[in-house]
């Protein structure tokens, strides 16, 4: 679960426009006269009418009070939706662990269970299951690992893991839609377990998807490995931007999302080091300890702009072009760096 570089506040799209409920789901055109063409045949994600706004409405999952739960799950109220600012964990230093200690070995195992439940999840995906029941079963599994599902409560997200479909980015949250054959679905776990977190993400096929659809998936893949190949100790962080958008560059007709940003992670969800996906000037050098998450949004298109929907966190495309997102963690060792979130 990425760390969002917006606050929640929902703006209207050009894709947007009045529907009623029960066609709240429609086909994009694959005629269209510019580069939308090119976008291949898919299902646009738009809220349902009428709106509810927020997630009050979601009731989180059960969790047995023997599962260890981080401070912002433990400090959550259902009834009053929390701002960003309550719910930070606080941190201190420049993130790193001692490497050859307990602390490394809990990291590692929280990231091992959180590559077992992507991989898990994975298994879920077809064309007839929901989202819904999707997030139900990841629920289940990591509870039964006795770990705590990390997105559920983060500033009131009310889900397990977060389910992207399609044309939504980031965020979305799981619901009752079947997925469809020619989907594309990310899903996104962060497991709490033994005081840290482990979080990695992918985006999957629904059945048949056409090729402009595996395609992003293939590019958004390449684009993480990318990022990944340039960790080391003593490079600068800034180079798995750059990395990112020299693949990019060389990859005409995609562009990379700038509202997300991959994130320090440990005992702590999200903190420094910021992990940004395209050029920038972050400050910061790769030293031994780090651990950070690297998760690329890749975008159809030449717009990577988003918008919000009414339930404050599912954030679209602006033109409803399709996403794909996928993600690892990575940690900085005296020799080189090693992804711990691979199956």
């Amino acid at each position: 679960m990425q760390r969002s570089l917006f606050r929640r506040v929902v703006r209207r799209s050009p894709c947007f426009r009045p529907f009623h409920s029960s066609h709240s789901r429609r086909s994009f055109p694959a005629n269209a006269g510019d580069e939308h063409a090119a976008f291949g045949n898919y299902t646009v994600i738009l809220p349902d009418e009428p709106f509810v706004w927020g997630v009050s409405h979601i009731k989180p999952r059960h969790v047995p009070p023997h599962i260890s739960r981080p401070l912002y799950a433990q400090r959550y109220r259902l009834e009053q939706e929390t701002e960003d600012v309550d719910i930070q964990e606080s941190y201190e230093g420049d993130g790193r662990i001692q490497l050859r200690t307990e602390e490394e070995m809990k990291l590692r195992e929280s990231a091992r269970l959180a590559s077992k439940v992507r991989e898990y999840a994975k298994g879920l995906v077809r064309p007839g299951a929901t989202t819904n029941s999707i997030d139900e079963a990841i629920h289940r599994f990591i509870l039964a690992h006795n770990a705590y599902p990390s997105p559920m409560l983060y500033a009131g997200f009310p889900r397990s893991c977060c389910t992207s479909v399609n044309n939504v980015v980031s965020h979305g949250i799981p619901d009752d839609r079947p997925l469809e054959d020619g989907d594309i679905l990310n899903i996104d776990v962060t497991v709490y377990l033994n005081g840290y977190h482990g979080d990695t993400s992918q985006t999957f096929l629904v059945g048949e998807v056409d090729e402009p659809g595996r395609t992003l998936v293939a590019v958004t893949n390449a684009a993480l490995e990318a990022g990944i190949g340039v960790c080391s100790p003593g490079r600068p962080f800034r180079d798995i931007g750059r990395a990112i958008h020299e693949l990019i560059q060389r990859t005409p007709g995609y562009s990379v999302c700038t509202t997300f940003a991959g994130h320090g992670i440990g005992k702590v969800f999200h903190r420094p080091p910021w992990i940004y996906h395209t050029l920038n000037e972050e400050p910061g050098t790769m030293l031994p300890g780090h651990c950070f998450t690297i998760e690329p949004c890749i975008v159809q298109g030449s717009n990577p702009r988003v918008w919000i929907f009414p339930d404050g966190w599912t954030a679209s495309t602006e033109n409803c072009a399709r996403s794909a997102q996928a993600e690892h963690m990575v940690l900085i060792t005296e020799s080189g760096a090693e992804v711990l979130t691979r199956a």
